[in-house]
């Protein structure tokens, strides 16, 4: 009895033993923290009073509103100061009755925020769009403008149903040199995407504004806000597609 009993007190020893030496092979993992959400992006229109974004600037629009009351299935050019700045769009595109309602440093956030009173008043035929490249300065990521613009698409398709848009690419300049890697990677974003949709058109201004490495030089003395020569590329790109009767226009016009 008494050896029976010292061979199952080894046999617990062991046992234990051999159990630690397990539990030391396995240790616990630590558990890996979920990449934080993306924030939501808000479709609820920008409250309009004098603090707002860009209030100045959104002001004259209802000054010009009422002044020259919106009339459908116009052209409607639309983003950031690129777009504020084309001071020859009647010249560029007599044939479209265009719109200028490009306003400041806006980001595509804003132009979400101003929708009503940028486009759906005016219920376009067609929607230029440049804006993008205020967001990549201020720091977001291109998947982050990416989400913006599909945020943007959804309301236009809500609001207006199938107006097509033309997503102008966001442009090179020398003020912004250090972003160029950025803007590339937003802009295949944008193409790929618009190869998914039949209202979206993308339309390439970055390649012809370059020469080799770097940008022409065809911006005024911020280099970062167009010439006429960097406007006359624009108005190349588009022209091609704007000037086509058979290209996809919003129902009814």
């Amino acid at each position: 009895m008494l050896h029976l009993a010292r061979r199952l007190a080894l046999a617990a020893l062991f046992g234990a033993a051999g159990a630690c030496a397990s539990t030391a092979q396995a240790p616990a993992q630590t558990p890996v923290p979920d990449a934080p959400a993306a924030p939501a992006i808000s479709t609820d229109p920008i409250p309009f009073n004098a603090e707002a974004p860009f209030a100045s600037e959104i002001y004259n629009f209802f000054v010009q509103d009422a002044l020259f009351p919106p009339t459908a299935c116009r052209t409607v050019f639309t983003g950031s100061s690129s777009v504020r700045f084309w001071l020859t769009l009647d010249e560029d595109f007599p044939q479209l009755d265009p719109l200028n309602r490009g306003f400041g440093g806006s980001q595509i956030t804003e132009v979400i925020g101003y929708f009503d009173i940028l486009l759906a008043r005016h219920q376009p035929r067609e929607i230029i769009f440049y804006a993008g490249e205020n967001d990549l300065n201020a720091g977001a990521r291109p998947a982050d403008v990416l989400a913006r613009f599909e945020a943007f698409m959804g309301l236009k398709t809500d609001r207006l149903g199938d107006a097509p848009v033309y997503f102008v690419s966001v442009k090179p300049s020398y003020a912004r040199l250090s972003e160029l890697a950025a803007q590339a990677e937003t802009n295949a974003l944008v193409q790929a995407y618009a190869e998914t949709r039949e209202d979206l058109i993308f339309v390439d201004v970055a390649t012809p504004m370059m020469e080799g490495e770097a940008p022409k030089q065809i911006f005024i003395f911020d280099q970062l806000h167009m010439n006429l020569d960097g406007y006359a590329i624009w108005t190349e790109a588009l022209s091609g597609l704007l000037i086509d009767p058979d290209r996809p226009k919003r129902s009814g016009c």
